[in-house]
């Protein structure tokens, strides 16, 4: 070694020195220094104002843990808006001089890893708390979602089944029973402001995750579906001349269909200020754009333009209208499974009612919710007695459930392709509005049913693309931030925009999608030496 260092350093000393160097000068020298400053620019700025590290030298001299580009492609995504933000980011992206890089999980490895920091213990009543009692061990979606949620709970269901987790699939069933049985239906969330509305309807695709083979837990949880069936469909006592009542619309040719509702019209306590904002300045009734606001919340689409009239601003919202196709889509799958699970229990006159119940909604479905002349699932306006323009991931829903004939399937993939197929996944709708239920984001439980419901009927190379398409995404991004979040840019990869709050970590459904899709699709899993995504 120290021949090799002497023969290299007289070398150095034999070269000539080129006749036409000169000296750089000090000016050339401080403008090609390239600073931290000058490589970080906006970011290094916020940092060292914000007083991150109580030493300025302390940000100047650590490593970056990624290109300069790339971290700064994730500043602009992220947009950390304080100090707690700042640091949080800086130590995803750089570590300290002298401190040795971590090994870092792959991805798989990092979901795994994140489920016992989802995972919550039973929650007790604290008097004064929004939070509602929880007898079992639930998950949470991560970020500010510290509460089980209803429809998050199912994809994130798949991911815990995914990984040999049965214990809190069951543990969650067991709440969601519990929680129908308290209130008479599951709520948005675990919070008291959520107890005036539920979310869409997954309790029966959660139970399909279960192997328990109990009859006394089997009892109970037919015992729950019918409960839940009984609160949505609790409007039809009470129509009027309007056509509508709570949850249920009474359609042209008096068949009954389903809409998303609350049964508060006032601010959401979890959004107050925004709601309060738009809907004084809507002019029209408050309480009526507060309770348009609310379903929209309650539909888990919050929020999106398959819900405003003029198809971009909030504050023409009118949920209550709509006759949404993915809701009446998960309402005939409840009302099958109940007569499935009344077949197998030996109950004949409960699964006639029930078959009864869903062949009359098929029927209008059929009817009302597919459009001929344009050969796809639609939305349903009651204010014009026509579809709604929306072309939306929620066409997908009827193939998720199985309730489209195959021709149907067709031209819904055939449509999808055409429309909602981006580089990065799925498009939640095909207009860009701002609103994060729009294009140009993602999601997670959309691109699950529609890779499943294109599967399903047999759009296996669709369904594939699709999930190559999200797994590269959420890997890429998961490479350049050490993060898993809730909503992507499926046209960029980056992190999804709009909404009332910044992007979320943690994140349920994500995680329990994207494990779903890599066993679902061994090739794609980016951990496997010989993965293609």
């Amino acid at each position: 070694m120290m021949l090799r260092l002497s023969l290299a350093l007289a070398l150095a000393l034999l070269a000539p020195v080129a006749a036409t160097a000169r000296p750089q000068l000090p000016a050339d020298t401080a403008r090609a220094a390239q600073t931290p400053e000058d490589i970080y620019g906006p970011l290094y700025r916020a940092v060292e104002l914000a007083r991150v590290f109580p030493d300025s030298k302390t940000f100047a001299d650590m490593v970056p843990q990624g290109t300069p580009a790339a971290i700064m492609a994730a500043y602009r995504a992220d947009a950390p808006k304080d100090r707690a933000a700042l640091a949080a980011f800086v130590s995803r992206h750089f570590r300290k001089v002298g401190d040795t890089a971590p090994n870092k999980l792959t991805m798989r490895e990092h979901i795994r890893a994140l489920w016992p920091i989802l995972a919550k213990p039973p929650m007790a009543v604290v008097p004064g708390s929004s939070a509602l009692q929880l007898p079992y061990a639930y998950v949470v979606a991560g970020g500010r979602y510290q509460e089980m949620y209803y429809w998050d709970s199912y994809f994130t269901m798949l991911g815990l089944k995914a990984d040999g987790e049965k214990p809190l699939i069951e543990s969650m069933l067991a709440n969601f029973t519990a929680l129908i049985s308290k209130y008479g239906h599951i709520p948005n969330g675990t919070r008291s402001y959520y107890l005036s509305r539920s979310q869409p309807p997954f309790l029966a695709l959660m139970m399909d995750l279960s192997d328990t083979q109990d009859p006394a837990t089997d009892a109970a949880r037919l015992a729950a579906l019918k409960g839940e069936y009984a609160y949505w469909m609790t409007g039809a006592g009470c129509l009027d001349a309007s056509g509508a009542c709570e949850h249920v619309v009474r359609m042209p040719d008096g068949s009954l269909l389903n809409r998303y509702w609350d049964a508060r019209d006032t601010p959401r306590d979890e959004s107050y200020t925004e709601d309060v904002a738009t809907s004084t300045t809507a002019g029209r009734s408050p309480g009526q754009v507060n309770r348009d606001l609310r379903a929209g919340a309650e539909s888990g689409w919050d929020y999106s333009s398959r819900w405003l009239a003029d198809g971009k601003t909030l504050a023409t919202i009118h949920t209550t209208d709509i006759v949404p196709v993915d809701l009446n889509s998960l309402l005939w799958n409840l009302e099958t499974s109940i007569a499935r699970r009344c077949t197998a229990v030996g109950d004949v006159a409960c699964a006639r009612d029930y078959t009864a119940r869903a062949t009359k909604r098929l029927s209008a479905i059929n009817r009302y919710l597919w459009s001929a002349a344009d050969q796809r699932f639609v939305d349903w306006d009651r204010t014009t007695g026509r579809a709604t323009p929306s072309i939306s991931v929620a066409i997908l829903y009827p193939l998720f459930v199985g309730l489209a004939t195959q021709q149907q399937a067709d031209t819904t993939a055939t449509l999808t392709a055409a429309k909602l197929v981006a580089p990065g996944g799925l498009r939640t709708t095909t207009l860009s509005t701002g609103q994060q239920w729009d294009q140009p984001n993602g999601w997670a439980p959309l691109l699950w049913v529609g890779v499943a419901g294109l599967d399903r009927y047999g759009k296996t190379a669709l369904a594939e693309d699709l999930a190559r398409r999200w797994v590269r995404t959420v890997s890429s991004y998961y490479d350049r931030t050490g993060r898993m979040i809730e909503k992507y840019d499926v046209e960029t990869g980056a992190a999804g925009g709009g909404g009332e709050y910044p992007v979320q970590d943690g994140f349920g459904w994500t995680n329990g999608v994207t494990q779903a899709l890599l066993d679902r699709y061994t090739a794609l899993d980016p951990d496997r030496g010989d993965a293609h995504p």
